[in-house]
């Protein structure tokens, strides 16, 4: 803003607009060259300020606060700004205000004792807490799909290949469905308000856990086909619910500062800080259950009970969520814009034609989304991919070379031990390591480089001690140590390098496009885990 005081040959100026004039002889001579006239007599441009230095300048009786900026033109009795600089000032202005930035004299809160930090944090375990809780029980489900008593018999080759082959149809259900909701969740970012979407997906997840909780102590030994049937179902509902409840509440921190989002991926190991914990819990769960407990139904009732307490208590966070001064700041509407590409030009008929302009439309554009994170979204695909190729349907299935022992170590600890509980604290470890370390940045090839490398990781663990074999029998690393190296590179890789990049990309978008960023973001961790899933019952069958 350029301010003139006037002297006392001068007529009054209003402060903060800008007015061309006639100078007299004396001043014309002073001044110099005139310049231009402007197009317009009055001219208004935003504030913006500490942008530019100032100067004072004396002339005879009058004194002028001019800026040095190039975009101004000066005369002895005016200060003016040309059209096309003041067209892109009211662009840039328009653009911070939609990017967030307060308005002036609006102080940000701050997170008093780390209240939101903490319930990101929490609803990231929560949200993907059933689904570890799931694949962790493993020997709950050898338990129930065994008739309860016996192993299949060797002519039921349907019994013996979904006890094989469990883990990958478990995957497969949790997955398959989760693209399409996410599809639904990306057309309802502007239909149904946010809250409602993450409340009723976690009454539903609750629900259905409670469901299986109860299922553990029914005797299902006469419909084991049955209750198979109705666990891949729960799996795929509450996969379901689960990725509309990850991607709501993952778009919503897209709002927030960047410590939040970090908080909420850092708990999903499926979306990266939270769910990475989730796992852990899950994990250290399952192996306190396995110790104290003799029956197994007994330590998965436990087990499955803790789930359901805390899927109660995120419910509990959520609501809590909107009284925090801090929460309500960055939680404050936004109204819908359409944001310009490149290539496509802002009317031409508005001379002030912004950079964003408003939009009614009930669903996000699409384009500028995908266009803006093509690179980060091949990094999280690829990524998920080669980490659901391995984790759980291989890596649970590598046994230890010294089973035969029968010590505990070697036969019930080895797989909670090597692929459940290490895997998901080196994940965490990674997550928690993004909070201070944020490189490479979001359009770096290292990113992609890196990403690609992992692919590595699919032909080390193939030619650990898998079982069963069949077509591959050779087993090159004759140690347990291998296995026990190779999941920590893969879930420490998994943790780092998807937290960097889910959390760059609703922060490359303007502020109100972050929510529905976020859901495209969570559609391509579903992608890699689809086709990982699909690739992971391929190679078990190939090996």
């Amino acid at each position: 803003m350029v301010f003139l005081l006037p002297g006392a040959a001068q007529g009054e100026h209003k402060p903060g607009v800008c007015k061309t004039g006639s100078s007299g002889g004396r001043g014309g001579a002073e001044g110099g060259a005139r310049p231009a006239a402007p197009r317009s007599p009055e001219l208004q441009w935003p504030r913006r300020p500490g942008r530019r230095r100032r100067r004072r300048q004396q002339r005879g009786g009058d004194m002028a606060i001019v800026s040095e900026d190039d975009d101004f033109h000066h005369s002895s009795n005016s200060t003016y700004r040309s059209a096309s600089s003041s067209l892109r000032a009211d662009q840039e202005a328009l653009l911070e205000k939609v990017l967030g930035h307060p308005p002036p004299g609006l102080q940000r809160p701050e997170d008093r004792f780390n209240g939101a930090y903490i319930i990101f944090f929490s609803l990231g375990i929560g949200g993907l807490l059933p689904w570890n809780f799931f694949v962790t029980a493993k020997e709950y489900w050898i338990f129930k799909l065994q008739n309860c008593s016996s192993p299949a018999p060797e002519g039921d080759p349907e019994s013996s290949d979904i006890l094989n082959y469990f883990e990958s149809y478990l995957t497969i259900a949790s997955t398959v469905p989760s693209v399409l909701c996410l599809v639904a969740n990306f057309l309802l970012v502007n239909r149904v308000p946010v809250h409602v979407r993450v409340l009723a997906s976690l009454t539903v997840m609750l629900t259905v856990f409670v469901v299986m909780t109860v299922l553990v102590k029914v005797d299902t030994s006469s419909w084991t086909h049955g209750f198979f049937a109705v666990t891949i179902m729960c799996m795929a509902i509450l996969s379901s619910t689960s990725t509309i409840f990850n991607s709501s509440v993952f778009g919503m921190t897209g709002s927030f500062p960047m410590r939040n989002s970090q908080a909420l991926i850092s708990e999903c190991p499926v979306l990266s800080a939270g769910g990475a914990m989730g796992g852990t819990i899950s994990a250290v769960a399952s192996l306190v259950d396995l110790a104290a407990a003799s029956d197994v139904t007994d330590s998965t009732l436990v087990f499955f009970l803790t789930a359901d307490v805390f899927l109660g208590l995120c419910i509990g966070f959520y609501l809590l969520l909107p009284r925090l001064e801090y929460a309500r700041y960055y939680m404050r509407p936004v109204c819908p814009a359409h944001v310009f590409s490149g290539e496509e030009q802002p009317p031409q008929d508005s001379p002030n034609a912004p950079l964003v302009a408003p939009s009614h439309s009930p669903v996000p554009p699409l384009c500028p989304i995908l266009k803006k994170t093509a690179s980060l979204g091949f990094c999280i695909i690829y990524l998920f991919l080669i980490t659901s190729l391995i984790f759980p349907a291989i890596s649970t299935n590598i046994e230890s070379l010294s089973k035969d022992s029968g010590s505990l170590w070697t036969t019930k600890f080895f797989v909670p031990l090597t692929t459940f509980l290490l895997y998901n604290f080196a994940d965490l470890c990674g997550r928690q390591i993004t909070a201070w370390i944020q490189v490479p940045g979001p359009r770096s090839k290292v990113l992609l480089g890196l990403v690609l490398l992992r692919t590595c990781l699919v032909p080390l663990f193939v030619f650990c001690n898998y079982h069963p074999r069949i077509h591959l029998r050779t087993v090159v690393f004759q140690s347990d140590i291998y296995p026990v190296l190779f999941i920590s590179l893969l879930g420490l890789s998994n943790g780092y390098l998807s937290t960097l990049a889910l959390i760059y990309g609703p922060k490359i978008v303007p502020r109100e496009l972050a929510e529905a960023t976020g859901v495209v973001m969570s559609f391509y961790v579903c992608v890699g885990l689809v086709l990982g899933s699909a690739g992971s019952a391929l190679l078990m069958h190939l090996i």
